[in-house]
């Protein structure tokens, strides 16, 4: 985790105001009520300039976020797109993390969130690795928490809501209290779901495989990113549910997601996991990698250039 410090601007309900500015009402309704949906965006120095990466895909799912939470968007995909170059150029920073954000606002009070105004924000920030540079390099010691993942009868996965969150909230919180850099948590069938804020990918016998959307977990774009990188580099892949102990026994574990890219677990629980040289996660770390830096010909259609 890191501080925030802050930029010139935050893009608010349509234009671009100074970071101070940037203010809402403390009887917000989603603030009591987690009536949020939100996205996880980076932006990079490429090649040729500044790009956000994958911004159609994060965009669409923040629209499909909404759509599951009926919850009508003043603001359309390409003005989304848009507000989102224009932050970035805004502020001057090239390698940034962006937040779309939008919800439930200052109005009326109750669970029921029908007649409350939607605002729509995205703020950027300076943000390394969330799990460190250290734990992209050497891997990172993760516990298999006592929280259980919200369930899908529960609370939808596939929309990121900010509700969700405050189940991996507690899970973090318990894997530091207790030592450990992030959580992996088990959904309420007993296998592994994913980390607070990533996916989990397993490799055994050089096969790489995920939990499939199924158990209940958050389609992550850059989970899918791994996958269409993986089937490129000749890995033999899967999605399938794996249980705790299979955690133990993997040749190689990491996690993955927009802000914690691509990060290697060395531990769970204590156990150290294979030999630690992590064969295939560099071979992924070094295509996403190409990818992010507009190295990579072949999806070139992923970066989104704001100059």
């Amino acid at each position: 985790m890191v501080a925030i410090h802050p930029l010139k601007k935050i893009w608010l309900d349509g234009r671009l105001v100074e970071w101070p500015a940037a203010k809402v009402h403390v009887l917000t309704h989603g603030l009591h009520y987690g009536y949020a949906i939100f996205e996880g965006i980076r932006s990079h120095r490429a090649l040729n300039g500044p790009a956000i990466f994958r911004l159609r895909e994060h965009v669409e799912r923040f629209l499909n976020s909404a759509k599951i939470y009926r919850m009508k968007l003043p603001f359309s995909s390409e003005e989304l797109h848009v507000a989102c170059k224009d932050l970035v150029r805004a502020n001057g920073v090239p390698e940034a993390y962006l937040r779309p954000i939008a919800f439930s606002g200052y109005g009326e009070m109750g669970l029921d969130p029908t007649n409350c105004p939607i605002q729509v924000a995205v703020a950027m920030w300076e943000w390394g690795a969330y799990l460190g540079k250290e734990g992209q390099e050497k891997g990172v010691r993760a516990t298999v928490s006592s929280w259980v993942r919200n369930d899908a009868r529960s609370l939808p996965p596939q929309a990121k809501c900010a509700a969700n969150y405050a189940n991996g909230a507690l899970a973090k919180m318990e894997a530091s209290a207790s030592g450990y850099d992030e959580a992996i948590l088990l959904n309420s069938s007993g296998m592994v779901a994913e980390g607070p804020g990533e996916n989990v990918f397993r490799v055994r016998d050089k096969v790489l495989s995920t939990p499939p959307a199924s158990s209940g977990i958050l389609r992550g774009v850059t989970r899918d990113t791994v996958i269409q990188l993986a089937q490129e580099e000749g890995i033999e892949f899967r999605r399938v549910d794996f249980t705790r102990e299979e955690l133990f026994t993997a040749d190689e574990l990491f996690f993955s997601g927009t802000a914690a890219g691509i990060t290697p677990i060395r531990e769970v629980d204590g156990r150290p996991i294979g030999e630690g040289s992590y064969p295939v996660t560099r071979r992924l770390q070094g295509a996403y990698d190409d990818c992010l830096r507009g190295r990579s010909p072949r999806h070139e259609d992923w970066l989104t250039y704001v100059a």
